[in-house]
């Protein structure tokens, strides 16, 4: 499950880092064709170059501070239980490009992770945290996680949702201590 906001007037913002890395698997998988499924936008893809698992690739639609509803619906449809669930969202409190995986936690501010662990009434899912780093100036967040990258990040960005990718989908096939021990550091 990526996090972001839908719509292309948020395409290319630092809080749909989750969207683009769930959209970059599935580019990289060779994914079904995106459908409506609830309150997402769904396809299938098998993850791990060897092992080909299965698994179902989700955006939800329900914009950031509703995504519980998505996630809770999806699963719900799916018959996927919480520590199955993989979330892919940005971090304000990593340094740009930085990258965290966890295999379970709290909702550390992020109102995504807050909807989804409410909803769940669980925050035992596995997570990875994209740095999107934090304004300059204190009170500017929402501004912030709103905009689109400056031109320094953007070009690296490309290369940044490739190495987040490998991270998902080595916690999807190999598990979080494997995922954590490589991408962690």
């Amino acid at each position: 499950m990526g996090l972001g906001n839908p719509g292309p007037e948020y395409a290319q913002t630092r809080h749909n880092l989750g969207f683009r890395v769930v959209q970059t698997l599935a580019d990289r998988r060779g994914g079904s064709p995106w459908r409506p499924m609830g309150h997402s936008l769904v396809c299938e893809a098998a993850l791990g170059a060897a092992s080909q698992r299965p698994a179902v690739l989700a955006l939800p639609q329900t914009y950031m501070n509703r995504s519980g509803l998505a996630v809770r619906e999806l699963m719900e449809r799916c018959s996927v239980p919480s520590v199955s669930l993989v979330v892919v969202h940005d971090d304000l409190d990593l340094p740009f490009g930085a990258l965290r995986v966890r295999a379970a936690g709290g909702h550390g501010g992020h109102n995504g992770l807050r909807s989804i662990v409410e909803a769940l009434g669980t925050g035992e899912f596995a997570r990875v945290k994209v740095g999107i780093g934090r304004p300059r100036e204190r009170g500017e967040v929402v501004d912030y996680v709103l905009s689109p990258f400056d031109p320094a990040e953007a070009v690296l960005v490309p290369p940044l949702l490739e190495g987040v990718v490998d991270a998902v989908e080595a916690l999807a096939v190999e598990g979080p201590l494997i995922a954590m021990n490589r991408f962690n550091g």
